[in-house]
């Protein structure tokens, strides 16, 4: 503020960056959380003044990016994401086509199918359509997960030399979740041997009882951009197994050829 009185334009400037920067930082807290979430606790975990962010809850309340949940100020995401997302989906091409291969995959199979991509140096679930069993196994879409605990990600990688590899992912992202250490090494050589036979089959990482059968997606240039996947028990036959691969290598075909 000048010493008149007045606000100086940089001043509203950096005012609205940082009105700005709370709301990603609400989202980004929602989202991590998945679960309807007492404002108060949005406000100190996110270090908001409580004021702040109750003026800003009401402001998107009111434009339905949020809704309150009930009496005690418990606030999450409102209808007008969903109708953003399903705008964003509609909007890329190989995620709109990718949608019904999931779909169908799901569907005819009837295993848990997903659609999956790179953010930064993390693995990410875009699509994720459950099967038929009555036990499914999933994996929530827009968690980042570390690379080296999934079978796409022994895909994503697959155009980068070993050494810059090791350089992309974070050494801490080789432990798995219950402390079990991923030999660099042996990730390589999974890698390796994923870009030759045009998929990757990885069993006990994350979850010691489920298999994840992945296929790469690629661009022209032949660089593997998404994964389309299966996730099914460990213990599913080989032959039940063998035959979902090939499903997905047509259905990755497809979507490749499709951009």
């Amino acid at each position: 503020m000048k010493s008149d009185g007045t606000v100086d334009i940089q001043d509203k400037a950096t005012g609205r960056a940082r009105g700005i920067d709370r709301v990603i930082a609400l989202m980004n807290h929602l989202h991590q959380r998945r679960v309807p979430t007492r404002i108060a606790d949005i406000a100190r975990e996110t270090g908001t003044p409580r004021s702040t962010m109750y003026e800003l809850v009401n402001t998107l309340v009111e434009a339905r990016w949020l809704e309150l949940r009930d009496a005690d100020g418990t606030v999450y995401f409102g209808p007008a994401m969903h109708y953003f997302g399903s705008d964003y989906l509609d909007s890329v091409d190989l995620i709109r086509k990718a949608r019904v291969e999931v779909a169908h995959l799901a569907e005819t199979v009837g295993e848990t199918a997903q659609f999956c991509t790179l953010e930064g140096d993390k693995y990410l679930v875009v699509l994720n359509e459950p099967g038929r069993r009555m036990f499914r196994i999933s994996s929530e879409i827009g968690i980042k997960v570390p690379i080296p605990w999934t079978a796409s990600g022994r895909l994503l990688v697959d155009h980068m030399a070993p050494d810059e590899i090791l350089r992309f992912i974070p050494a801490d992202d080789f432990t798995l979740p219950d402390g079990r250490r991923i030999v660099e090494d042996e990730f390589l050589r999974d890698i390796d041997q994923a870009r030759g036979q045009g998929f990757v089959r990885t069993t006990g990482l994350v979850d010691r009882f489920t298999t994840c059968l992945a296929a790469p997606v690629r661009d022209p240039a032949g660089r593997c951009i998404a994964t389309i996947c299966f996730v099914v028990p460990a213990d599913t036959d080989e032959d039940a197994q063998q035959t979902m691969i090939d499903t997905l290598k047509a259905s990755a075909e497809r979507l490749s050829l499709a951009r």
